[in-house]
């Protein structure tokens, strides 16, 4: 297929403009214009998980509503959309406000004051953006001092734009202010990743300024503002209204859980088939779903179009590419780790057993949760895995008790990555059992590495049966098996084969003691074990996977054949 003639993939490109000028695939979600005009509150809040096309969005609405006098312009970037077949409604709104749009998603500094002057950045250079008001003849000269205030800079210790709280907390108001005087038209307020501020000031021990310091922006600018016309914020979470927007009774805010605006946010099912019909790949279809389908928002099930993006663009010159986990890569998958971390209680692991195996756990979702609250229970990291995309809506709800499962491949993996990692960590904090484990392999004493290896199996959070095949299964218990090997320091430790899948056989390299280690794992569809671990010892030799650590000139060499069903193993051993 010759590439070249189909449009680019827009991967990380969060500018409306951009994509429609340069001719990259969009997939059209102007109907959110048309939507928000005849449904919108004065101030609106969408939250949705990251990577679900938020940013996208607002530039969409910025470049739609914002003045310019280059009508031609305005009209070829939604030419052939679907707002523009609303001829009326374009007339009408198209081009006819002053926009203020900023995004928060900046503001992360390790301290209050670097955050506050990343915030004065980011609204000084919005309000650069407006430069002519400084000599606007419809403003007096006391409105354009204090327009000179927020586009103050520090020019002689390049501190950035000098604002002192006062002008800081109200300056989105002020702007909206003079534009509105400027231009005779009320503004419109787009406030992306309103929240970020705040996960940020939580991780880093300065939530208390931060909330005071939205909390005060959001009062000025979007309760008390008479040039609003309206506002857009968008969000991962919906934060308490005792926290920032307290007082703020004109707030709509429209979550995952609200059918209004379910389809903008995310790729549907239709709008995945047509963008692989497009690119010639609708025999991946299969895959695509597996992996990044799953998501539920109000009625409608919703890729997610950060993974469907990028794999398709690898598959365009990689037919054979594998699936990935593109999602974590944008994110730390904090609250996935801290879930797994604080589940104290074998209620709570067994739940999380299931949850990868894919059953359904029903819990109670609360929809406002201030910072301080996310992690203080395993209850609200249920709500806080739901609202982030960790966990989706499968079935209806029974009031505030959702049906919550995994909803995908991708997200599944992310889980048994995590508990893998946490139960390396954990195991590693007591070095005599693992130093112990080891010499039972070197010494090969298969019935200890038996007992050593069911001892922490029953201590970890499995990964079981219904969900998944029969390699993936044996790739967790071959992560466990190589993390408890790698504690000691002077083994060579490797997998033999790697694969998108996980991993195959296990060597070891005893250098200074001339001996080696090769270990075959497997799951056994039953509790037949000893059969499955001779089928293990025999794929080792008719294989010859000791070649290589004969190569290496090692003389001694142990093989073990591991069969592994749920939280039992059984261990053979030959010489």
């Amino acid at each position: 297929m010759n590439t070249n003639i189909k449009k680019k993939l827009p991967i990380g490109i969060e500018s409306f403009e951009k994509i429609r000028i340069e001719d990259f695939y969009y997939i059209d979600k102007t109907g959110l214009i048309k939507a928000l005009l005849y449904n919108w509150g004065e101030v609106n809040l969408f939250t949705r998980p990251r990577r679900f096309g938020k940013s996208l969005n607002m530039s969409m609405l910025k470049s739609f509503f914002e003045i310019n006098t280059d009508k031609e312009y305005k009209k070829n970037l939604f030419e052939g959309l679907d707002i523009a077949n609303d001829t009326d409604l374009c007339k009408t709104y198209m081009g006819k406000f002053p926009v203020i749009s900023i995004s928060l998603k900046g503001v992360n500094g390790t301290d209050f004051s670097a955050a506050r002057s990343m915030m004065s950045s980011i609204i000084g250079n919005e309000a650069l953006r407006f430069y002519f008001l400084s000599e606007s003849p419809k403003l007096n000269e006391k409105e354009i001092k204090l327009f000179n205030q927020l586009t103050e800079v520090d020019e002689s210790n390049r501190e950035g734009f000098i604002m002192s709280d006062t002008v800081l907390t109200s300056s989105l108001k002020i702007l909206s202010m003079l534009l509105q005087k400027h231009y005779e038209k009320k503004v419109i307020i787009l406030i992306d990743e309103y929240d970020v501020p705040l996960a940020k000031a939580f991780d880093n021990g300065y939530y208390d300024e931060m909330v005071m310091l939205i909390r005060n922006l959001f009062e000025q600018v979007l309760k008390t503002n008479d040039s609003l016309q309206f506002a857009v914020l968008t969000g991962c979470l919906r934060v308490s209204k005792e926290s920032i927007f307290t007082g703020l009774n004109n707030l709509k805010v429209l979550s995952i859980t609200d059918v209004r605006f379910d389809e903008y946010f995310g790729f549907t099912d239709k709008e995945v088939q047509d963008l692989l019909k497009y690119y010639e790949l609708t025999q991946f279809y299969g895959i695509v779903k597996d992996w990044y389908d799953g998501y539920r928002f109000g009625n409608v099930h919703i890729y997610c179009p950060w993974d469907v993006i990028c794999y398709c663009d690898e598959l365009r010159f990689d037919p054979k590419a594998l699936p990935k986990d593109y999602w974590s890569n944008t994110s730390s998958n904090e609250a996935v780790r801290h879930f797994i971390e604080n589940a104290e209680t074998n209620t709570t692991k067994r739940e999380i057993e299931r949850l990868v195996e894919g059953d359904i756990i029903k819990k109670e979702i609360r929809r406002e949760l201030t910072y301080r609250e996310l992690y203080n229970n395993a209850e609200n990291i249920w709500s806080v895995l739901y609202t982030t995309g960790y966990l989706t809506q499968q079935g209806e709800p029974d009031g505030d008790i959702f049906p919550l499962v995994i909803p995908n491949q991708e997200v599944r993996k992310i889980f048994t990555k995590q508990i893998t990692d946490w139960f390396q960590d954990t195991v590693r904090k007591d070095g005599a059992a693992l130093n112990a484990f080891c010499e039972a392999f070197e010494k090969g004493d298969a019935a200890e590495v038996e007992k050593q290896f069911n001892s922490y199996l029953r201590k970890t959070i499995s990964i079981r049966d219904t969900f998944v095949k029969k390699d993936r299964k044996e790739n967790f218990y071959h992560g466990i098996l190589l993390g408890l090997l790698s504690f000691k320091g002077n083994w060579n430790v490797w997998s033999n084969r790697e694969s998108g899948e996980g991993y195959s056989d296990i060597l070891v390299e005893i250098e200074d003691k001339d001996m080696g280690i090769v270990v075959e794992v497997k799951y056994s569809d039953d509790e037949n074990l000893e059969a499955v671990c001779r089928q293990a010892l025999k794929q080792i030799n008719d294989k010859n996977y000791p070649e290589e650590l004969q190569q290496l000139g090692l003389n001694h060499i142990l093989k073990f054949g591991i069969a592994c069903y749920k939280k039992r193993c059984k261990v053979i051993s030959l010489r």
